[in-house]
Formats: structure tokens, C-alpha cells, sequence
């Protein structure tokens, strides 16, 4: 079944498994067209005029890029009128996006980091979308915060597209993670990767080691043990791969093994850890999972925490399920 197109595997999903509905199906198809377009923006950069910093801040006080605030319109405009949505969160805005008056309402809430990585798309490193999609709970519109705090099980899409070379849509529906790569002559995504399988033992980590000396002690003898090699506790040698782009380090993961750690560390703990819980952690979690691997906090398992703010922020660390349980249970001793 390689090489369909996403089309297809999402009608079949809805007629042979009744995994999906109409409208989770448009939903994604949307969401993977709208991808399209920020492939276009990313691929032209400075012929668009898209690159460099936009003059503006989100939520988080992080300086936009012009392509962040295109990449955020490009998703707005295409999800808001279908009908499929009940509402949409995006970590450059403060609030939820209310499905506009005119426009039908749906029964599922969006939520994305519509470039995810933009600090590097100026040296043309590999950016990307990241989106999970929730129900919209009854009782609720979809314009309140409350609306989208629910925890990362009760996903029912998630998925993320990484402009790179080529522009790969990852995506799980909750019965493995699959893979399908966009064909620019045709206009569409194929698929290229059936059930992925995130090797359960690895030889590769990602980290920025430039934040060790703020490391909890676990995090410290987890990558010194790896750092040692074979002639340490380990006995093998591991290699250290870190773009700073966290679908790249994750796509990595996904395509060949690997643990991706983003800890909590000293100058994080006010602010709960770094990468947001519902825009960035839950929906990898969710792919990850999917694709046999593992993503937890160090403390706690990311998909089992119930999320008290949209903007939220958690440790995360995710990949080969055997280094990410051995790093948990380092936090665990203390």
C-alpha cells in the first residue's frame, strides 16, 4: 500500500475500520493541504520575502519571524470555514481562535505550532507544523481556553510536516505512526512509510549540550554514561545529533532510532521546562507512542498529564523505548 495517496488511505481508515469520521477525515486533509502551502513559503524564502523577524512577540515573549505569523495565517484561513472545527489554539496566539460567525461549527478543536523551529529557517535548516487534534468537549464552544485542557490521551490525530529536502507528513490516527512524503509534480502526499518502528535500543542522542551545567544530576549521569563509551558503564560508543529544530530531531527518531531530550534544568523550572505541553510535547508523544517508543517528562509519562494552561510548558524526553525508561528511572533514584 506504499505510495497511495493520503486521500485514499484516510477514506479507506473511514470505510474499512470506521476509524475515522467525514469530518476528522477533511479535517486532516485540510490541515495537510494548508502544509502544502507553507512548503511553498518556506521553499522560496527570501524570493517571498519571508525571512527574518516579523517586529512582533508571541505568548511566550519570543521574538516572531515573518514566516511564523504567515505559517499561523496559512492555518487559520484554511481550517476556520469547513465546518469540521468547533475551534482552533496556536502557540503564537494567546487565546483560542473562535470559528468566525458566519462560517458552521464542527465538533473538534485544532491545535499547532505552525513553524516549529524558525529560528533556523534564516541558515535554511529544516523547519516544520506540528497539530494535534482533540474533540470538542459538550457544553463548551471551542472559543475557551478549558475547552483544549485535556491530556494527550485523549487525542484522536496528531501528526507533523518537516520542510526539508523533501516535505514529509508523519501522522498517527491512534493505530500506528505512517509516513507520507509530498509529490510536488502531482500536488499530493504519498505515502512512504506504512507502521513505523522506533528501534527500541539506539546509539544516538540529541540534546543541547550547551545547557549541562543546568541539568538535574539524572540528566547529567544519563549523557555522561554516554559520553563515556565503551569505555564506561554503557560499553559502546553513542553519537550526539542536535539541530535545534525539534521536528528535525524528532523526524530523526522516527526514521532510524534515537532519544531526543529537552530536561528540565535550572533556568527552566520557573516556567515548568521548555517546549509547550499541547502544541509540541502531547502530539509527538502521541507519534511516538504510536511508533513504539516512549516520551515522558523524566518524572511521568507526557500523555498522562492533565494540562492546567493552553500555553504550558513540560520537560520532554522521547524516542527508543529502552534509553528513554533508563534515563526515567535515573530521575526516579533521585
Amino acid at each position: 500500500m506504499n505510495g497511495i495517496s493520503l486521500t485514499r488511505y484516510l477514506i479507506e481508515e473511514q470505510r474499512s475500520k470506521a476509524q475515522i469520521g467525514a469530518d476528522l477525515r477533511l479535517l486532516i486533509e485540510v490541515v495537510a493541504r494548508a502544509c502544502k502551502t507553507i512548503a511553498i513559503a518556506v521553499g522560496k524564502g527570501g524570493l517571498g520575502d519571508a525571512l527574518g523577524d516579523a517586529g512582533t512577540g508571541n505568548i511566550q515573549g519570543e521574538a516572531q519571524k515573518k514566516l511564523d505569523v504567515l505559517s499561523n495565517e496559512i492555518l487559520l484561513e484554511a481550517n476556520e470555514w469547513g465546518g469540521h472545527l468547533a475551534g482552533l489554539a496556536s502557540e503564537e496566539m494567546d487565546h483560542p481562535h473562535p470559528i468566525p460567525g458566519q462560517y458552521p461549527k464542527g465538533g473538534y478543536l485544532l491545535l499547532f505550532d505552525p513553524l516549529d523551529g524558525s529560528s533556523n529557517i534564516d541558515v535554511n535548516v529544516s523547519v516544520g507544523t506540528i497539530f494535534s487534534v482533540l474533540r470538542c468537549p459538550e457544553g463548551m464552544t471551542g472559543a475557551e481556553d478549558e475547552a483544549f485542557l485535556q491530556p494527550g490521551t485523549t487525542q484522536v490525530a496528531a501528526g507533523y510536516c518537516v520542510y526539508g529536502p523533501s516535505t514529509i507528513l508523519v501522522l498517527t490516527l491512534g493505530n500506528g505512526t505512517h509516513a507520507f512524503t509530498l509529490d510536488r509534480e502531482l500536488g499530493s502526499f504519498r505515502m512512504t512509510g506504512r507502521d513505523l518502528q522506533i528501534p527500541a535500543d539506539t546509539k544516538e542522542f540529541s540534546i543541547n549540550a550547551s545547557n549541562a551545567r543546568f541539568w538535574e544530576a539524572p540528566v547529567k549521569r544519563y549523557v555522561n554514561e554516554m559520553l563515556d563509551g565503551k569505555e564506561g558503564p554503557r560499553g559502546k560508543d553513542f553519537n550526539m545529533r542536535w539541530v535545534a529544530s525539534m521536528v528535525a530531531d524528532v523526524h530523526r527518531i522516527v526514521t532510524r532510532g534515537g532519544v531526543f531530550l529537552y530536561p528540565m534544568d535550572s533556568k527552566l523550572k520557573d516556567k515548568g521546562g521548555k517546549l509547550r505541553l499541547m502544541y509540541e510535547a502531547n502530539p509527538m508523544a502521541f507519534i511516538i507512542e504510536q511508533a513504539g517508543g516512549a516520551a515522558t517528562t523524566g518524572r511521568e509519562r507526557i500523555m498522562d498529564i492533565r494540562p492546567t494552561k493552553l500555553h504550558q510548558r513540560v520537560p520532554v524526553i522521547l524516542g527508543s523505548k529502552n534509553e528513554v525508561e533508563r534515563v526515567t528511572e535515573y530521575h526516579a533514584e533521585g
